[in-house]
């Protein structure tokens, strides 16, 4: 009867983890389907269908699919960053890596430069911004989890008021779509491939420090005392989430709220465990992505919304949820 019962608990959680990948599915298939051109699924392979195929598979599918592993990318950021800084409030966005990658998106718009260009300056001042946050948190050679969110936190306010000044530079017709970039904006996405293999190989990668993590959500002498290397752990915790988090702000801009709220939500559904916590989020985060982004798209078609919108007013209220559960101090 024992192992019976200590079976039950699992049993629930690998069927919630079914039930993610179902609803995954099925949003995937939606996204694909739904769009403000009906698609006529009879005549998609005839010789006629040319039209339906290039709305399919050169629109609608690689911007589901770039949703989905953006969404991922970002969950799975929040719970990692959320286990580095012992902070219920990380997100992704703490350390100013979404600053950094926005200077540099906004100056390749400014200059005019190719949306391949674009990307690859988002990526390199997200990295900048990495960078130059953990250096100036090792400055004496420390590190506390208190050190380092301040000084996250100072960049991203630097790269906010860098941000700002480029507005006002900006010329009229240049403007909307730096504020959609800024928005987030899926619409953006032709080539998901890349976002999707960071998202499997940061999980693969997390995914073997899942016992350590637990440790480390713990506390750092609690974690030393199992054996953990709470320092070299901290870094790969650091440089892994600023990765995945890089890799959805080039792919699809700044989109807030996903991992600070996904990883919450999570929590609810499997627990702690890093083990279950970590591809339940990256499911989870896709999943609301996708979904958003679908929103985005037929609300007010054939306008599109940013995404980061629709991501906003479903976070909002999601989190404000989330405090009024949380027990009250007497």
């Amino acid at each position: 009867m024992g192992a019976l019962r200590g079976l039950a608990p699992r049993v629930i959680v690998l069927l919630r983890l079914l039930a993610l990948s179902f609803l995954a599915a099925v949003c995937l298939v939606a996204a694909v389907g739904v769009g403000s051109v009906h698609l006529d699924w009879t005549t998609l392979w005839q010789g006629d269908g040319g039209a339906a195929r290039a709305i399919l598979f050169d629109l609608r599918l690689p911007r589901a699919i770039g949703a989905f592993a953006c969404g991922g990318l970002l969950a799975v950021a929040g719970a990692l960053m959320q286990v580095l800084l012992r902070n219920p409030l990380a997100d992704p966005y703490v350390l100013g890596i979404s600053g950094g990658a926005a200077v540099g998106a906004l100056l390749a718009l400014l200059l005019g430069a190719a949306s391949l260009v674009v990307a690859g300056a988002s990526f390199a001042g997200a990295l900048a911004a990495v960078l130059l946050v953990f250096a100036l948190a090792h400055g004496d050679g420390s590190w506390t989890q208190t050190r380092l969110l301040l000084t996250g936190v100072i960049v991203a306010a630097g790269a906010g008021a860098v941000v700002s000044l480029i507005l006002s530079l900006a010329p009229d017709h240049l403007l909307r779509g730096m504020v959609f970039w800024l928005m987030g904006d899926a619409g953006q996405i032709s080539t998901p491939w890349p976002a999707l293999a960071l998202l499997l190989g940061g999980l693969a990668l997390a995914m073997p420090f899942a016992r350590d993590l637990n440790a480390l959500s713990r506390g750092a002498m609690l974690a030393q005392a199992l054996g953990v290397r709470v320092a070299r752990l901290r870094a790969l915790v650091y440089f892994l989430s600023a990765l995945l988090t890089a890799g959805a702000v080039t792919t699809a801009g700044s989109i807030g709220f996903v991992g600070l709220v996904v990883p919450h939500l999570v929590r609810m559904l499997v627990g702690n465990d890093q083990r279950r916590l970590l591809p339940a989020a990256a499911l989870a985060g896709g999943t609301l992505l996708t979904l958003a982004d679908t929103l985005a798209r037929v609300m007010v078609a054939p306008q599109q919304l940013p995404v980061g919108v629709l991501t906003a007013l479903l976070g909002v209220p999601s989190f404000l949820f989330l405090l009024s559960r949380q027990p009250r101090s007497p």
